[in-house]
């Protein structure tokens, strides 16, 4: 029996699915490479080997290491803890705001989110697209999810919100803006802790959207 001619490397461009599988393969090494050394620590020689590409690729997609940092560091903060927002289809506002409030607590504590957004702001004078970034940033899946249950629940009359985009920004700014600004210190608070501020947070933004009869 003759053996089996091995099979020859397909060449030709990849196809648009491959190439979003090597985009991600290389964001995430930079992100992870960057995360470890710093911008400055970082060459790009270092992320085509981690990403196990090479260079060529690398500088086909990204031509420098600034053009590399200014993708990644957005990417990585709005993919970062997102999947993790709960479906709060339910009737019950105070459990659903609770359900978003502890996934925005979780993301705001996460020690990786905690490094991504320190370097993105020690770097932030030489990227100053972040803070155009920033803006798009709040139009978060979590953003969004608040959005969404405050616009159903003033349409039944449960609650009076002028502006369900405000008012979202500031339920998640309630909830998570202080322990993001604790844990960028280092500093976190035991979970039942936490859990306790999240019930008062809860309660006191129901008191400014309750209608008052």
């Amino acid at each position: 029996m003759s053996p089996t001619p091995p099979t020859r490397a397909r060449i030709g461009r990849p196809s648009q699915a491959e190439a979003a599988r090597l985009d991600e393969q290389l964001r995430q090494a930079a992100f992870e490479m960057f995360l470890e050394r710093g911008f400055d620590g970082t060459t790009m020689e270092a992320v085509a080997q981690a990403a196990g590409v090479t260079k060529r690729t690398l500088y086909a997609r990204y031509g420098d290491k600034r053009t590399l940092f200014a993708a990644v560091v957005p990417w990585a903060m709005s993919r970062h803890g997102d999947e993790q927002v709960p479906d709060v289809a339910g009737d019950d506002l105070v459990a659903a705001l609770t359900e978003i409030g502890r996934s925005a607590l979780v993301r705001a504590t996460d020690p990786d989110m905690v490094r991504i957004s320190r370097m993105a702001m020690a770097e932030s004078e030489r990227f100053p697209e972040f803070a155009r970034s920033a803006e798009t940033l709040t139009w978060s899946p979590r953003m969004r999810a608040v959005m969404d249950l405050l616009r159903r629940h003033a349409d039944e009359g449960a609650i009076e919100v002028d502006d369900v985009e405000t008012a979202a920004e500031q339920f998640l700014a309630l909830v998570s803006a202080f322990p993001a600004r604790l844990a960028a210190f280092g500093v976190t608070r035991a979970q039942e802790v936490e859990e306790r501020r999240l019930d008062e947070a809860v309660r006191l933004f129901l008191n400014g959207v309750l209608p008052r009869r």
